[in-house]
């Protein structure tokens, strides 16, 4: 019973409100109305707020005339009785106090959305206005905490608080232009005390609430079910960057009047079952960025009373288009940037209602529907950042309504053919760039009159004259990178339209074109990436200026300017990108520039300090990567300076003092200099700081404790230096997603408060003195993508004892070089998601766990250096991205023979089997299963990309002629097969010529017998090849001088005869190469042939087996580009390993360049 009335009464009450509501008296103006105690707070209202649209005081408000009866002033309304009922004084640009307002008891309607009062709520009355049933309070900047007396207005029908960031993004473009652009999004209101559920407990008749930007996280994750307990009339719920937390519950199907439902930017994640019955009453639907996964339910797309749907920037949120039907209600779709896939339907057309349709940036491929042209409503189309494919109809420059069209950055092909009825088109802005496009610009586009911006760039479109543009009257921007561009030379002749955003970038330019001269309201011009030389000259500075890119030309600039010149101004940037501009010196001409918020100098010849006068009050973002500037104890930067970005230069001393004082900075990167002594601590002080590099330099002491109290900091990069001491605790760096410390001297145990930092997604403490056990307690680490251990002295076994998934997001595990022991168990790992495993270097034994077969995304595998006892792996050839398998100095055994040919290794570039117990002859079988050392097309040949991802790449240790080389990155064309030091005998197959893509083969210390295979000449891309301590006898192959790359060769320790080629690449090999071999004569071996290609007795004394002594003064040359291009871009640096037991070097290349130092 209690139940029932529960849900009874407000019903009934909300019945009478509204019979009562009825029978009011009507809302009018009439004259002579006010009464003298309404009156009296409206002018004291009139006299407390003052106009204020820059955030100070303009004037006062005077927008009524005490004169008149105040029932008839703007913005209130009055009942009948002379009561003020209403007030509406939104977006009037008002400041001051507003509290005569809460005299007005009879009060229902109050708007004050969209002014400027930058004050708190707590001191204003709300609970007197208890006839209130409309609140607009948004955008007007209030913050703090809401007050408690909001939830006492029990006849609130509508609660509008939403969007005061807004008004403080207002408050900083006005007040702080230059912070405009950065300035980043707070929660200026707050739900604590009261929180979420105590405002509402009391609205039960709330059928509209608006709430967006206001902090709820305290009780975010209860929103959802109080809520829908509480407000059972709600029609309007939008909550937007609450910081609520999901995922959405199942009781909001209970609110059966729900018609919009808007809550963007909260970590929902995840929707409930029943969604698809909760969405089927709404009009309108927006979870932008909630982090949504999985399979969008698709059924929504279908809801008959849908009207606007906006799911993007869920970047994986999956799903496709369903086939729609006719009179479908959708007028706007929004999924751009989701993991939305599979072709446009061709029913697309049936949206007829359509205005708005946003998919770029999805993976949505195949033609563009020709019934897109049916859609005669729609004004914005962007199919942009897909990978559609097909031409693009001319019938989609035919929509009536389109204003917008976005194509860009697919895979579109062909020609673009002409369209009728250019001339009364509504297209103002056209962007297919980045396509595969040919044949002329159609005229037809050269024709549509409301046409502003145009890009077309990054097409093979015909050569185009710049003159062709000069009809298209409104044209404000024009974008032509990388075509064939033809400006004649007579083109300041040019009646061009007045262009705002011009971008020549890629097209050849040799000179800087002279139609600028007239283009007066020119705010972006980007240039770069041309073959410009010379002085910029002072016409191309327009005083409209504002962004302004002139990258990759070799130019200079005057040393002073025309000061004397009345009609010379030079203008206030804001934006300057000079990187790669061959400059030795910081141009002159910035010293006067005031407003500057970005400046680009990288990779540039600048030297010396670094000037005071760069740090503008204005600047933001300074660049100055990869020149050769040599100090930062000059600079005196404003405090305002977010980004500082130093890398690659010779900056030498501690980190300066100055750094401290910027309170705002956010990012700091001095990596790859000479930057000595140690941190500072108060860094600490620093809030704002996101990221800080001062990876590779010489800083030494401990990382300081206030490091791990950090709680903005997301990036920390200190590896490659000197420092000592343990890791400190990390336990309020709540945010920190990478966290790199390698290659120091680190000790002691992990920290257990790194399991505090939740957001971590790579963990990289290798190459340090760390001695602790595998650390399993990271498995409360939800996001780890990256773990890498190696080089230290972690220890024991690893097994998981709870037999289950832990790290279920880990993308690379890499602990080698440890000391590791037992049986490795991979249970805790999600298999499916495991791209690198590197175990090598430790001290495990048993057998390679079967269950590595269910790792279907592993690239790289390296377990070189252990004790495994097993036979070859054949079962790894289901893993269809394997890469890299490394088994390398452990007891495997047997022979190679159960090779299925027909699925072989499909991506296998590398194989390392050397140094194990693998005997019998090469089968056949096993050379066909190398799949992908046969082939390599030129596109992938001229490709430099690398194994591993962004946050990851992948490195390589390959033995070759006992010379150990690390690579640093993985080329993914490098090839390399050994098979080394094993058992294996017979001839070497005449199939190995099907492994046309390999770069490095070593098939020394084996048992190979008969003569070297003449097919070995067909491994054009060979460059190190291995075949010493074999039985292979005959003559060495003239043929094999053909192979043009080859720069490292071993016949060493065979049985060969003969004389040793001399021509090619033959010419630069040492006598190592041949030693071993009493037969062989011929240069570099001092036996000289006789006449018939047989050697002659060796002078007295010489001793040809003095090898051992050679080979420690051995140096490796890369010689040229041709002999040794993969080799040359790989190695990062060469380790000599032991050879014979009698010689041990290391040694390491050096340079401030190098990602490793000497120590």
């Amino acid at each position: 019973m209690n139940t029932l009335h529960f849900l009874i009464s407000p019903f009934l009450f909300s019945c009478f409100l509204s019979l009562v509501l009825s029978f009011s008296p009507p809302q009018t103006h009439l004259p002579q109305q006010c009464l003298d105690d309404q009156r009296a707070p409206l002018l004291q209202l009139q006299r407390h707020l003052y106009c204020a649209p820059n955030f100070t005081f303009s004037s006062n408000f005077d927008l009524w005339d005490v004169n008149t009866d105040c029932c008839s002033w703007e913005g209130v309304t009055c009942d009948a009785y002379g009561h003020v009922v209403g007030i509406d004084l939104s977006y009037k640009n008002l400041s001051g106090s507003f509290h005569s307002i809460f005299d007005l008891h009879h009060l229902q309607h109050l708007n004050l959305a969209g002014n400027n009062f930058n004050t708190t709520l707590f001191s204003y009355g709300f609970d007197k206005l208890q006839n209130l049933t409309h609140l607009n309070l948004s955008s007007s900047c209030f913050h703090g905490q809401i007050p408690v007396e909001i939830s006492f207005l029990k006849r609130l029908v509508s609660l509008d608080l939403s969007n005061q960031d807004s008004c403080y993004l207002r408050y900083y473009k006005v007040l702080y232009p230059a912070f405009y652009n950065y300035y980043k999004p707070q929660q200026p209101l707050k739900l604590e005390n009261p929180n979420f559920k105590t405002l509402i407990k009391n609205l039960r008749f709330l059928t509209e609430l608006y709430l967006d930007g206001v902090n709820i996280s305290t009780q975010s994750a209860k929103w959802c079910e109080t809520t829908s307990l509480v407000l059972s009339n709600l029609r309007v719920l939008s909550l937007s960057n609450c910081g609520l937390k999901g995922p959405l519950c199942s009781s909001l199907s209970r609110l059966s009047f729900l018609s919009k439902l808007i809550l963007d930017g909260n970590p929902i994640s995840h929707l409930p079952p029943n969604f698809l019955e909760i969405s089927s009453r709404l009009v309108s639907l927006s979870l932008r960025y909630c982090n949504l996964r999985g399979h969008f339910p698709t059924g929504i797309l279908l809801s008959p009373k849908i009207q606007s749907i906006d799911i993007s920037l869920n970047f994986q949120l999956m799903g496709h288009l369903p086939e729609f039907p006719a009179n479908n209600a959708l007028q706007s779709l929004s999924l751009f940037y989701t993991n939305f896939s599979g072709k446009l339907p061709l029913s697309i057309g049936n949206l007829e209602f359509l205005t708005n349709l946003e998919l770029f940036g999805c993976n949505f491929f195949g033609p563009i529907p020709s019934s897109i042209a049916n859609l005669s409503h729609l004004v914005n189309l962007d199919l942009s950042s897909n990978k559609l494919s097909g031409s693009i109809h001319s019938s989609l420059f035919t929509l009536p309504s389109l204003k917008n069209l976005y194509l860009g950055a697919n895979q579109l092909v062909g020609k673009i053919d002409e369209f009728p009825n250019a001339s009364s088109s509504s297209i103002e802005r056209l962007y297919i760039s980045y396509n595969y496009l040919t044949g002329p610009i159609p005229k037809s586009i050269l024709q549509l009159p409301r046409l502003e911006v145009l890009e077309i760039g990054e097409n093979s479109f015909s050569s185009m004259k710049l003159d062709m543009f000069v009809q298209l009257k409104n044209l404000k921007g024009l974008d032509l990178s990388n075509v064939s561009l033809l400006i004649e030379s007579d083109n300041r002749s040019l009646t061009f339209p007045q262009l705002e955003s011009l971008s020549l970038r890629l097209c050849n330019l040799t000179e800087f074109p002279e139609f600028i001269k007239r283009q007066d309201k020119l705010v972006h011009l980007d240039l770069s990436n041309n073959h410009i030389h010379g002085v910029v000259p002072n016409w191309l500075w327009k005083s409209s200026l504002s962004w302004v890119d002139l990258s990759f030309n070799v130019i200079d600039f005057p040393k002073q300017l025309p000061s004397s010149d009345s009609n010379f101004s030079f203008p206030m940037l804001r934006r300057l990108l000079l990187g790669s501009c061959n400059i030795s010196a910081f141009p002159e001409f910035l010293k006067s520039q005031e407003n500057l918020e970005y400046l680009e100098l990288s990779n540039n010849k600048i030297s010396g300090a670094i000037p005071n006068w760069v740090w503008k009050k204005s600047l933001q973002y300074l660049l100055l990567a990869n020149n050769n500037l040599s100090s930062l104890e000059q600079l005196l930067p404003n405090q305002s300076s977010t980004s500082f970005y130093a890398s690659y230069n010779n900056l030498s001393g501690p980190i300066p003092n100055w750094l401290c004082n910027m309170s705002q900075l956010s990012r700091f990167d001095a990596s790859y200099n000479n930057l000595s002594g140690s941190i500072p601590n108060c860094l600490g002080n620093m809030s704002q700081l996101l990221s800080f590099d001062v990876s590779y330099n010489n800083l030494r002491g401990p990382i300081p404790n206030c490091l791990g109290n950090m709680s903005a900091l997301m990036r920390l990069g200190l590896q490659g230096n000197n420092f000592s001491g343990m890791i400190p605790k990390f336990s309020k760096a709540t945010q920190l997603h990478f966290l790199k410390v390698s290659e120091n001297r680190l000790e002691g145990k992990l920290p257990r408060s790194l399991a505090k930092c939740t957001q971590l997604k790579v963990l990289d403490v290798g190459s340090n003195m760390i001695n602790d056990t595998f650390p399993f307690w990271l498995e409360k680490l939800p996001a780890l993508q990256v773990l890498i251990l190696r080089e230290n002295r972690f220890y024991g076994q690893i097994k998981h004892f709870k037999h289950k998934s832990i790290f279920p997001t880990l993308d690379v595990l890499d602990i080698a070089s440890n000391q590791f022991s037992g049986e490795l168990s991979i249970d805790f790992l999600q298999p499916t998601r495991l791209r690198s495993l590197k175990i090598g270097g430790n001290k495990l034994e048993g057998k390679l766990s079967r269950s590595l077969a269910n790792c279907t995304a592993l690239e790289v595998l390296d377990l070189g250096n252990n004790m495994v006892h097993d036979t070859f792996p054949f079962w790894l050839e289901k893993l269809p991205s394997l890469k890299v398998l490394v088994l390398r100095a452990n007891r495997f055994y047997g022979t190679i023979s159960k090779i299925d040919t027909e699925r072989g290794f499909p991506k296998l570039r590398i194989l390392d089997i050397g140094s194990n117990n693998f005997s019998g002859d090469l089968s056949i079988e096993f050379l066909q299963s190398l799949k992908a050392m046969a082939t390599m097309t030129n596109d992938e040949k001229a490709k430099l990309d690398y194994i591993g991802e962004n946050y990851y790449q992948d490195s390589v240790t390959i033995v070759n002629k006992g010379i150990e080389m690390f690579y640093q990155k993985v080329l993914a064309i490098l090839t390399c097969l050994d098979l080394s030091n094993n058992s294996f005998h017979g001839r070497i197959l005449e199939e190995i010529q099907m492994l046309r893509s390999l770069r490095v083969m070593n098939l020394s210390n084996n048992g190979f017998s008969s003569e070297i295979p003449l097919v070995l000449q067909n491994l054009k891309d060979l460059e190190s090849l291995d075949l010493s301590r074999n039985k292979l006898s005959g003559k060495i192959p003239p043929q094999l001088t053909s192979l043009t790359f080859l720069e490292a060769l071993n016949l060493s320790y065979n049985q060969l005869e003969g004389s040793i080629p001399q021509s090619n690449q033959f010419i630069t090999f040492t006598s190592d190469s041949y030693r071993g071999n009493p037969k062989l004569c011929g240069l570099p071996l001092s036996r000289k042939c006789n006449e018939v290609g047989l050697p002659m007795p060796p002078p007295p004394g010489e001793d040809e087996d003095s090898w051992l002594y050679a080979l420690s003064t051995l140096k490796i040359a890369l010689i040229g580009y041709a002999s040794g291009l993969v080799v040359g871009l790989c190695i990062g640096y060469t380790v000599l390993n032991e050879l014979g037991n009698k010689w041990v070097d290391k040694f390491k290349k050096c340079g401030k360049r190098n990602s490793r130092r000497c120590r």
